[in-house]
């Protein structure tokens, strides 16, 4: 078994310990882990066989349907429940004998022999923000149950900064691009939910963000191309005489801000003077049959980006669903006429065609595609706006490619999709497994900006979840 080597100077520790690493070391031992570094992790995880794939993914491809499907209109209908629960939309049989999924995911039911879904995914959080949080970083927010708290340092990573910590790129792109837009809710006073980039870890590993319309032609990626009177020279000219005044400044001021300000104005100088990344971020280059086969839509466009990224060398790619000006998967009211009209057919529309796709281009087998929101609907149907509320107490989610098994249903929930009646998935669990998939030590620590020890992650690995 071969993993990428990873260098991390917090794994590194000299002979020499000072007091403070000491304490550290006791943190860590309260922890539940050990002071070797990296590689001897890898190593032993290799010898025990408990901890890492044999074969890790590549790549990772998240859709976050931000707002929160319905599990009874998407994966896990209940037709014999009451009609108040079980509401309008019908089962249809799947290309998995056995497996049914909503009527209106048309596409996706020739697709089900390469998924994994999900029926048994709960929390207790049924607060937009913080539950949002969870999802994206497998940790509880620093705040739980709060729409009202906003990002800030002391969010956990983003599964993307921790994918770049762990296993960075060296083509040149960001190891972590997300797009459209971070996810926000104009309902939640906090706004823009946490948990969307580098949080302990620092702003070197907040990942590239790809914002607006990109099914307008002419979209580009900001920060990608320059000024129509600029050429690449007097750019240089500049960025070198931007470096020299660093150097001096950074003389005087050794600050954390500074060097991460440096870091970034080298990569964007990277990126812009590289033709094969400026490729990367070009959709132009994909047939116009391709591009209607995943949808003329924002989502879709994002979705074929995605697996364009991940084909160059980017390791995860998180598509939040977009702003739709209602409120995206968060369907309090008009329920059903928005989901059979507005969120499920180009949600259905890309994942079938990157399915597709990626198993066509021989890429499924290395790349995670990942589909879950923050938490579900409420099982009994609000009368007298035909919505939904929140519920994080059973809801259902997708995985599939890069060793997860295909074809299968796991865990359950009870006859109104209510509570998980068997194998309960934590939003932790599953954020831990995807990581595992990858190869990455999900047992381990990482050290913030003032050298405190997190564990990468704090839920399980869902074996059944894996071949």
């Amino acid at each position: 078994m071969t993993h990428t080597p990873l260098g991390c100077r917090e794994f590194r520790r000299g002979h020499r310990l000072s007091r403070r690493q000491v304490l550290q070391a006791g943190s860590i031992a309260a922890l539940g882990l050990g002071m070797g570094d990296l590689e001897s992790r890898l190593a032993v995880a290799q010898a025990t066989g408990s901890t890492l794939r044999a074969k890790p993914a590549k790549a990772c491809i998240f859709l976050f349907m931000w707002g929160g499907p319905s599990q009874l209109e998407t994966f896990d209908l209940k037709p014999d429940a009451p009609a108040e629960i079980r509401g309008d939309f019908k089962p249809i049989a799947t290309s998995v004998p056995g497996i049914q999924i909503c009527e209106h995911f048309t596409g996706l039911a020739s697709q089900t022999d390469k998924l994994a879904i999900i029926r048994s995914l709960t929390h207790d959080d049924p607060a937009h923000l913080s539950s949002g949080h969870a999802t994206l970083t497998g940790q509880l927010a620093p705040v739980v149950k709060s729409d009202a708290d906003p990002p800030s340092d002391k969010d956990s990573p983003h599964l993307g900064s921790l994918v770049s910590k762990l296993r960075p790129t060296t083509s040149g792109l960001p190891s972590f691009v997300a797009m459209p837009w971070k996810a926000l809710h104009p309902a939640a006073p906090g706004g823009v939910a946490p948990g969307q980039h580098g949080g302990w870890l620092g702003s070197a590993y907040d990942g590239m963000l790809l914002e607006g319309d990109l099914n307008d032609p002419a979209w580009r990626p900001r920060g990608l191309s320059l000024p129509a009177d600029m050429h690449l020279a007097e750019l240089e000219s500049r960025v070198a005489l931007l470096n020299t005044l660093d150097r001096q400044r950074a003389a005087l001021h050794e600050s954390l801000a500074a060097s991460s300000f440096g870091a970034h104005q080298a990569r964007a100088m990277e990126m812009i003077s590289s033709s094969d990344v400026r490729s990367a971020f070009d959709l132009s280059q994909e047939s116009d049959a391709t591009r209607e086969r995943y949808g003329r839509s924002i989502h879709g466009q994002c979705v074929l980006m995605a697996r364009r990224l991940v084909e160059h060398g980017v390791s995860l790619v998180s598509v939040n669903w977009h702003n739709d000006g209602k409120n995206f998967w968060d369907t309090h009211g008009n329920n059903f006429n928005r989901l059979k009209d507005d969120l499920i057919p180009p949600a259905d529309r890309a994942l079938t065609a990157l399915l597709t796709d990626l198993e066509e281009r021989g890429m499924l087998d290395e790349t995670i595609v990942a589909w879950v929101g923050e938490f579900g609907r409420r099982p009994q149907i609000t009368a007298n706006n035909a919505g939904r509320e929140h519920w994080p107490f059973c809801y259902s989610g997708l995985l599939a490619g890069g060793g997860i098994r295909p074809g299968v249903v796991y865990g359950s929930s009870d006859r109104h999709a209510a509570y998980p009646e068997s194998d309960p998935v934590s939003p932790h669990d599953y954020a831990t497994t995807i990581l595992h998939a990858m190869g990455l030590p999900t047992d381990t620590a990482l050290f913030d900006r003032e050298n405190r020890p997190h564990r990468v992650t704090s839920g399980k690995v869902v074996h059944g979840l894996l071949t």
